[in-house]
């Protein structure tokens, strides 16, 4: 007879965190290299500004619809498990983008490319809301929104770099390689039992229960505001500053990566903050609400200020936006997590993130409209700065307060706030 094997250790939440982190980290800089490369790709392909609008968002088709069953999968097949194929599928995604010949694959690659990083945040969220208390998913969060905001600025200084010596090709294949590597550690991987308890006997709550949840709609139209005026940097931003300010494909990177990295510290730090401010006694509706209005009131001035400000000025305003940005992503899916709990996130957030996503159809390939039809992108900067001021109508007037939703009774919460936790 052999004796049993020994019970594996569960992985810690900090582990956990940092290596989703990674995960983010990775997803952003693959899904940004089509930005990195537009203009070198629309000389040699010879593509218009449209046609390079339509490939940013056509990432978002597959993206966004198959989020919610990706929500789904997390919750029925697991979390660590759907994470790991996601990251395989776009890894090969972003590979066979180097061998591309035409539109017409580029095209075709998105939209695998998209299908692979769905399951990103449903299994994100689903982890941390299942390994991460509730005092704690300030700075677990922050962690996680460096990570993905630390994906542009390396991929956009990296990537710049390299595409200016060696063409944008083989900078596809070496990031898409190097992605896989991150499926070594995230093998070893052993998912614990829930860090909050929701009463076990009680069974999840469907999806019709949660889409009549009043939080859901309000976080996630906040989501889809702040997500408008981020994708259409995302998709943007590199071709702006080469065409629109007339900086060097070197200078690009450098200001586009300084901008990146600042919106990541202040994520960092903001999710920091915000879980002192929390456990010192302050309400966390209070403290995410204000977050998210402090962005979105400051994104709104800094959109004019990037078409009417001469270069330097505009660069500054350009930080500021970043800055800002930073400030609010901790609480985009902090928020819905504390709603939704271990019990519903993954599906929660494929929903959540569903609406957020559906910036990233339209800001990409609407901005492209605009610039070809005007030559200019002073359009294209009102509608991000109209499309910030609507998200203070889901965050102030749709959402109410942060607190768990109690699914068994369907009641709220009476005291969101955790009591400190020791240590």
């Amino acid at each position: 007879m052999t004796s049993p094997s020994p019970a594996r250790v569960p992985t810690s939440a900090n582990r956990l965190v940092l290596l989703v982190s990674a995960a983010l980290f990775i997803n952003y800089i693959d899904r940004g290299n089509l930005a990195i490369a537009a203009p070198l790709i629309q000389d040699e392909l010879h593509l218009s500004a449209t046609q390079l609008g339509l490939l940013s968002s056509v990432f978002y088709y597959s993206y966004v619809l198959l989020m919610i069953p990706a929500g789904w999968l997390a919750e029925r097949l697991g979390a660590k498990l759907m994470l790991g194929m996601g990251l395989a599928l776009w890894s090969v995604a972003t590979f066979l983008t180097g061998f591309t010949t035409g539109f017409t694959m580029l095209l075709a690659l998105r939209l695998l490319l998209g299908a692979g990083e769905c399951v990103a945040f449903p299994c994100e969220s689903k982890l941390l809301a299942h390994a991460v208390e509730v005092g704690r998913l300030g700075v677990a969060n922050g962690i996680v929104s460096f990570g993905y905001l630390l994906g542009p600025a390396v991929g956009t200084l990296l990537g710049g770099l390299l595409m200016a010596q060696f063409g944008w090709r083989p900078v596809f294949l070496v990031f898409g390689a190097l992605s896989a590597l991150w499926l070594l550690p995230w093998r070893g991987v052993v998912i614990g039992p829930p860090a909050r308890s929701e009463g076990a006997a009680e069974p999840p709550p469907a999806l019709p229960q949660i889409l009549r949840q009043r939080a859901l709609w309000g976080a996630a139209l906040g989501l889809f505001s702040a997500n408008y005026s981020f994708y259409f940097m995302l998709a943007w931003l590199p071709f702006y500053l080469i065409r629109a300010r007339g900086f060097s494909v070197e200078t690009m990177s450098l200001i586009a990566a300084w901008a990146y990295l600042l919106n990541a510290a202040a994520a960092l730090a903001t999710g920091w903050l915000t879980d002192r401010w929390i456990r010192a006694g302050r309400s966390a509706s209070a403290v995410y609400r204000g977050t998210m209005v402090l962005n979105h009131v400051g994104t709104v001035l800094c959109m004019g200020g990037m078409v009417v400000l001469p270069p330097a000025a505009a660069i500054a305003t350009l930080f500021a936006y970043q800055v800002l940005a930073g400030v609010a992503s901790p609480g985009l899916f902090a928020i819905p997590q504390i709603f939704a709990g271990p019990k519903a996130a993954g599906r929660w957030i494929g929903v959540h993130n569903t609406i957020g996503g559906i910036a990233g159809l339209v800001a990409p390939v609407l901005t492209g409209v605009l610039v070809d039809r005007s030559g200019k992108f002073a359009s294209a900067f009102l509608v991000a700065a109209a499309m910030s001021a609507l998200g203070l109508i889901g965050w102030l007037v749709v959402m109410p307060r942060v607190a768990p939703v109690r699914w068994g009774s369907n009641a709220r919460d009476a005291n969101p706030v955790p009591a400190p936790i020791p240590g």
